[in-house]
Protein backbone atom coordinates (compact mmCIF):
# COMPACT_ATOMS: atom_id res chain seq x y z
CA UNK A 1 0.00 0.00 0.00
CA UNK A 2 0.81 3.53 -0.70
CA UNK A 3 0.00 6.96 0.72
CA UNK A 4 -1.77 8.09 -2.59
CA UNK A 5 -3.79 4.48 -2.25
CA UNK A 6 -5.76 5.70 1.31
CA UNK A 7 -9.13 7.45 1.01
CA UNK A 8 -9.95 8.91 4.39
CA UNK A 9 -13.32 10.99 5.10
CA UNK A 10 -13.20 15.13 5.04
CA UNK A 11 -15.39 16.80 8.02
CA UNK A 12 -18.72 16.38 5.68
CA UNK A 13 -17.96 12.19 5.89
CA UNK A 14 -17.56 12.80 2.28
CA UNK A 15 -14.61 10.23 0.61
CA UNK A 16 -11.46 11.94 -0.62
CA UNK A 17 -8.69 9.77 -2.06
CA UNK A 18 -4.85 11.05 -0.91
CA UNK A 19 -4.56 10.60 -4.41
CA UNK A 20 -6.20 14.25 -4.87
CA UNK A 21 -2.58 15.27 -3.57
CA UNK A 22 -0.04 13.44 -5.53
CA UNK A 23 2.90 16.39 -6.49
CA UNK A 24 2.27 18.14 -3.44
CA UNK A 25 4.61 18.56 -0.70
CA UNK A 26 2.30 17.51 2.66
CA UNK A 27 2.15 18.06 6.43
CA UNK A 28 -0.29 15.52 7.84
CA UNK A 29 -0.79 16.38 11.58
CA UNK A 30 -3.07 14.69 13.83
CA UNK A 31 -4.95 17.76 16.37
CA UNK A 32 -7.39 18.77 19.52
CA UNK A 33 -9.12 22.19 19.73
CA UNK A 34 -8.61 21.59 23.77
CA UNK A 35 -5.03 20.99 23.98
CA UNK A 36 -1.98 23.10 25.43
CA UNK A 37 -0.80 22.47 21.69
CA UNK A 38 -3.82 24.10 20.45
CA UNK A 39 -1.95 26.86 19.95
CA UNK A 40 -0.06 25.91 17.24
CA UNK A 41 -2.70 26.25 14.45
CA UNK A 42 -1.34 29.70 14.40
CA UNK A 43 1.73 28.50 13.01
CA UNK A 44 0.39 26.19 10.92
CA UNK A 45 -2.16 28.79 9.39
CA UNK A 46 1.05 30.63 8.90
CA UNK A 47 3.40 28.15 6.98
CA UNK A 48 0.05 26.92 4.92
CA UNK A 49 0.03 30.52 3.73
CA UNK A 50 3.50 30.85 2.74
CA UNK A 51 3.94 27.86 0.93
CA UNK A 52 0.26 27.02 -0.43
CA UNK A 53 1.00 28.63 -3.88
CA UNK A 54 3.94 26.41 -4.61
CA UNK A 55 2.63 23.03 -4.04
CA UNK A 56 1.82 22.78 0.13
CA UNK A 57 -1.20 21.32 1.75
CA UNK A 58 -1.59 20.57 5.54
CA UNK A 59 -3.89 18.07 5.98
CA UNK A 60 -5.35 18.44 9.58
CA UNK A 61 -6.82 15.34 11.47
CA UNK A 62 -8.54 16.00 14.88
CA UNK A 63 -8.09 13.29 17.51
CA UNK A 64 -9.52 13.10 20.36
CA UNK A 65 -7.66 10.13 21.96
CA UNK A 66 -5.66 12.64 24.39
CA UNK A 67 -6.98 13.17 27.39
CA UNK A 68 -10.32 14.19 25.16
CA UNK A 69 -9.10 17.49 23.54
CA UNK A 70 -11.22 17.22 20.78
CA UNK A 71 -14.41 16.74 22.16
CA UNK A 72 -16.66 18.25 19.59
CA UNK A 73 -18.27 17.12 16.44
CA UNK A 74 -16.42 17.83 13.34
CA UNK A 75 -18.77 20.94 12.76
CA UNK A 76 -17.83 22.05 15.77
CA UNK A 77 -14.16 21.48 15.35
CA UNK A 78 -14.28 23.09 11.81
CA UNK A 79 -15.83 26.23 12.92
CA UNK A 80 -13.90 26.31 16.15
CA UNK A 81 -10.66 26.79 13.85
CA UNK A 82 -11.82 29.02 11.42
CA UNK A 83 -13.15 31.30 13.40
CA UNK A 84 -10.67 31.44 16.28
CA UNK A 85 -7.38 30.11 14.55
CA UNK A 86 -8.59 31.38 10.78
CA UNK A 87 -7.72 28.66 9.34
CA UNK A 88 -7.88 27.84 5.46
CA UNK A 89 -6.41 24.53 4.82
CA UNK A 90 -8.11 20.76 4.91
CA UNK A 91 -9.42 19.23 7.85
CA UNK A 92 -11.04 15.93 8.06
CA UNK A 93 -13.26 13.94 10.06
CA UNK A 94 -12.09 12.83 13.46
CA UNK A 95 -10.14 9.56 13.68
CA UNK A 96 -8.14 8.06 16.29
CA UNK A 97 -4.72 7.35 15.21
CA UNK A 98 -3.52 4.71 17.70
CA UNK A 99 -5.40 1.45 18.74
CA UNK A 100 -8.14 -1.07 17.46
CA UNK A 101 -9.70 1.86 14.97
CA UNK A 102 -6.85 3.65 14.33
CA UNK A 103 -7.00 5.32 10.76
CA UNK A 104 -5.51 3.42 7.67
CA UNK A 105 -3.85 6.81 7.12
CA UNK A 106 -2.07 6.39 10.64
CA UNK A 107 -0.74 3.14 10.55
CA UNK A 108 0.63 3.76 6.84
CA UNK A 109 2.67 7.12 8.35
CA UNK A 110 3.55 5.21 11.62
CA UNK A 111 4.87 2.25 9.35
CA UNK A 112 7.35 4.22 7.71
CA UNK A 113 8.53 6.88 10.03
CA UNK A 114 8.04 5.25 13.80
CA UNK A 115 9.79 7.33 16.58
CA UNK A 116 12.90 5.56 17.71
CA UNK A 117 10.93 4.89 21.20
CA UNK A 118 7.64 4.43 19.91
CA UNK A 119 5.40 3.24 16.91
CA UNK A 120 2.42 4.75 18.72
CA UNK A 121 1.46 8.86 17.92
CA UNK A 122 2.18 10.01 21.54
CA UNK A 123 -0.17 13.21 21.94
CA UNK A 124 -2.49 15.82 19.64
CA UNK A 125 0.43 17.81 16.90
CA UNK A 126 2.44 14.78 15.79
CA UNK A 127 3.37 16.04 12.11
CA UNK A 128 4.30 14.02 9.12
CA UNK A 129 5.83 15.53 6.39
CA UNK A 130 5.87 13.85 2.85
CA UNK A 131 7.24 14.71 -0.53
CA UNK A 132 5.95 15.05 -3.85
CA UNK A 133 5.98 11.80 -4.54
CA UNK A 134 4.44 10.25 -1.40
CA UNK A 135 7.07 9.15 0.74
CA UNK A 136 7.07 10.24 4.01
CA UNK A 137 10.39 11.88 5.05
CA UNK A 138 9.93 12.91 8.49
CA UNK A 139 8.15 12.76 11.74
CA UNK A 140 7.93 15.71 14.09
CA UNK A 141 7.10 15.93 17.55
CA UNK A 142 4.09 17.49 19.34
CA UNK A 143 6.53 19.60 20.64
CA UNK A 144 7.96 21.25 17.31
CA UNK A 145 6.72 23.77 16.74
CA UNK A 146 5.40 24.73 12.58
CA UNK A 147 7.58 27.55 12.39
CA UNK A 148 10.59 25.72 13.10
CA UNK A 149 9.63 23.23 9.83
CA UNK A 150 10.05 26.00 7.46
CA UNK A 151 13.02 25.28 5.76
CA UNK A 152 11.99 21.46 5.63
CA UNK A 153 8.88 22.13 3.64
CA UNK A 154 10.48 25.14 1.53
CA UNK A 155 13.73 22.48 0.54
CA UNK A 156 10.97 19.91 -0.62
CA UNK A 157 9.16 22.25 -2.69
Amino acid sequence: MALYDITVKDNKNKDVSLSEYKGKVLLIVNTATGCGFTPQYEGLQKLYDKYKDKGFEILDFPCNQFAGQAPGSDHDINEFCTLRYKTTFPRFKKIDVNGKNESPLYTYLKEQKHSFLNHRIKWNFAKFLVDRNGNVVERFAPTDKPESLDAKVSALL
